[in-house]
């Protein structure tokens, strides 16, 4: 008789087996007919142009950290309002403990709107770039050896 830990053994070998079994059909049973566009990159139906080494805005990041982080904290309200709005625990506490609970998700999604002001305010969900304007200030300096300078270096 096999114990709990043979049986799982047992289970992985097998698994193991039926992959490597279903691969080596489908590698006997397919055309091989490689031709220039079967073997080129797919980069989701466009044809790749240039280096794949390109810099991506960081704000692609950004939004998909901020994505990830208001939708795991989402995740938080399902318990509190399955849990905490049980009817016995408000009845046994008086209603005290449905008056904690509507206080602590208060501060939660305060908490939660303060970061998304944050990140509202500090641009991170902005993205048109804002013109950018030539600060006004008084300089001893004429504005057009400024303009010299400045023509200099970007007519290289």
């Amino acid at each position: 008789m096999l114990s709990d830990f043979g049986i799982i053994l047992l289970a992985i070998l097998l698994a193991a087996m039926m992959i490597t079994l279903i691969f080596g059909i489908s590698w006997l049973l397919r055309p091989k007919k490689p031709n220039e566009e079967k073997l080129t990159t797919y980069e989701s139906g466009e044809d790749p142009i240039g280096n794949a080494n390109v810099q991506f805005n960081i704000k692609f990041y950004i939004v998909a950290l901020i994505f990830i982080l208001f939708d795991v904290e989402l995740v938080f309200l399902f318990p509190w309002a399955t849990v905490f709005g049980n009817k016995e625990y408000i009845q046994q506490t008086n209603g005290l403990w449905g008056w904690f609970t509507l206080v602590e998700m208060f501060i939660f999604i305060v908490i939660l709107a303060l970061g998304l002001a944050y990140v509202w305010a500090k641009g991170h969900l902005d993205w048109i770039k804002p013109d950018l304007r030539t600060p006004k200030f008084k300089s001893k300096v004429p504005i057009e050896m400024y303009e010299q300078v400045n023509k200099k270096y970007t007519d290289k």
